[in-house]
């Protein structure tokens, strides 16, 4: 079956035909996390798009290198070019050295990223580490006339680059707009341009985290960290960058006018945005102190939480949404998704309890289409989730004999539910039973299998012994005209 993926370019604002730069290799560079702080649910979004968008081009056959970094310095406290580095202000609160708040949120995020399954990237590089491929990348901007030191720090001009290139064009703001609706604040008097930005900021004497440079001790800009790591690991064109729709401008707007002005040329094919999560329809983050930590969701601790929610809960949640598509947070819609996941496993346990006959009486070459259409539709998970419920109407009419299925379309239907639902969707088994699940299968199996010996031997005392033990424990056996299944209690 050829696929033939279409992904919505924000920079072209419309779906374009995927065609890697260097096929069958993929670039695909991911903003990651500045860590100061646990993970909580705004950041879970744009980890589980990208690892979708990570296992379904792997899935097609790409190989795909995925860069996604943790910043670690010289994000400041207003997303601009004033205040204190937000690592470095949660280092003097806790009185801890900077590097230690980034390990123990780095470490917490992994935990978190992991419970939602989401694949580690290729690389992920920090921030605190590539301070010498940013001074390179100032060099060149000095070289090409773009980058003017002040006082110590170096300024990106953007109306010097606006002469020959087109800032905003990822944004959709004017360079024009920007020169008559800005104007100088107190504190940015040291720029040419009030909507300049840092590529190098002279470190206060009361900053920790500093460098030597020829400029002066100080830490580089928080945009050209990212223009810097990703052309180190994925070339000076690739293809995807990703990131959530708050970063657009000016992370993003920046990155492009630091690539450009440096290499003389667009970094990026494809620049790829996914929209946010609200809380009562208002932007979910930190700042704004209206967040739910990922590990408060998995344990329920939280005042605006009705339950806990498993991390599969939250994944499919997220994914029930296009993730172009804003998203508001709800208990009712996150118990929905819970009922929805469940059902959806469910389904894919049934698979295997399925006869197989001479005749088909279904259409899985038909669903097959259906599904993989919607993946190539800009990764439209809302869509691939209702094609599959459809098919579990179909898995569960198999099951109970009232439609028949060939060997060969039992095993491609088996294929695409394994390949959509694990390898695709990255959703798997939880509950009681969780990752272990198979284990404990094979446990009660070998215990049940040792009461059928026991009941052909008329050794009934055992083979009630296994039975109650079993019932003890939660887990029920039901005999069937096939054999026996079991489930534990809920």
């Amino acid at each position: 079956m050829e696929n033939k993926l279409f992904i919505y370019n924000t920079l072209s604002r419309k779906k374009e035909l995927f065609e890697p730069i260097n096929a069958p290799h993929v670039g695909l560079y991911v903003c990651g996390p500045t860590v100061y702080g646990d993970a909580h649910l705004g950041h879970a979004r744009p980890a589980i798009t990208f690892d979708l968008v990570f296992r379904y081009l792997k899935h097609l056959g790409y190989k795909v290198r995925y860069v996604r970094n943790i910043t670690d310095v010289g994000h400041l406290v207003n997303d601009a070019d004033e205040g204190e580095d937000k690592i470095a202000r949660k280092a003097r609160l806790e009185e801890l050295e900077p590097m230690e708040i980034v390990q123990f949120f780095t470490d917490r995020y992994h935990n978190d990223m992991e419970a939602l399954n989401v694949l580690k990237p290729s690389i992920e590089p920090r921030a605190s580490g590539h301070i010498i491929e940013q001074m390179a990348v100032i060099e060149k901007l000095f070289a090409n006339g773009f980058a003017y030191e002040s006082n110590g720090s170096v300024y990106f001009d953007v109306k010097a680059y606006s002469e020959k290139y087109d800032y905003g064009k990822l944004s959709g703001r004017k360079i024009e707009e920007l020169i008559s609706n800005t104007r100088d604040l107190d504190g940015q008097s040291e720029k040419k341009n009030s909507f300049d930005f840092a590529l190098w900021k002279k470190a206060s004497p009361e900053h920790i985290m500093r460098w030597p440079s020829k400029w002066s001790d100080g830490f580089p800009g928080w945009h050209l960290e990212c223009s810097a790591m990703s052309q180190k690991y994925l070339g000076a064109e690739f293809d995807i960058h990703g990131g959530g729709l708050d970063l657009q401008f000016p992370h993003h707007e920046c990155e492009i006018a630091q690539s450009t002005g440096a290499n003389g040329h667009e970094a990026v094919k494809y620049w790829m945005h996914n929209n946010m999560i609200t809380i009562n329809g208002q932007k979910m983050g930190k700042s704004l102190g209206n967040f739910v930590n990922l590990s408060a969701m998995f344990s329920g601790e939280n005042d605006v939480l009705e339950q806990a929610y498993s991390p599969m809960t939250i994944r499919f949640f997220m994914l029930q949404a296009h993730y172009r598509s804003p998203l508001d947070f709800s208990n009712d819609a996150l118990q929905a998704a819970e009922k929805g996941f469940k059902r959806l496993m469910t389904a894919v346990e049934t698979i295997d309890k399925i006869k197989v006959s001479e005749v088909s009486t279904n259409a899985v070459a038909e669903l097959k289409t259906k599904c993989y259409e919607a993946l190539n539709d800009d990764f439209n998970t809302p869509i691939l989730i209702a094609h599959l419920f459809d098919g579990v109407k179909m898995i569960n009419s198999l099951a109970t004999g009232k439609e028949k299925i060939t060997a060969l379309d039992f095993a491609s239907l088996k294929e695409l539910y394994d390949n959509l639902v694990y390898d695709v969707l990255g959703l798997k088994e939880e509950g009681e039973a969780g990752e272990n699940n198979e284990i404990l299968d094979k446990v009660v199996r070998l215990l049940l299998s040792t009461r059928d010996e026991a009941k052909k031997n008329k050794d009934w005392a055992t083979a009630d012994k296994i039975r109650d033990e079993l019932t003890n424990l939660g887990i029920v056996v039901k005999d069937t005209k096939d054999g026996y299944e079991w489930e534990i209690l809920k």
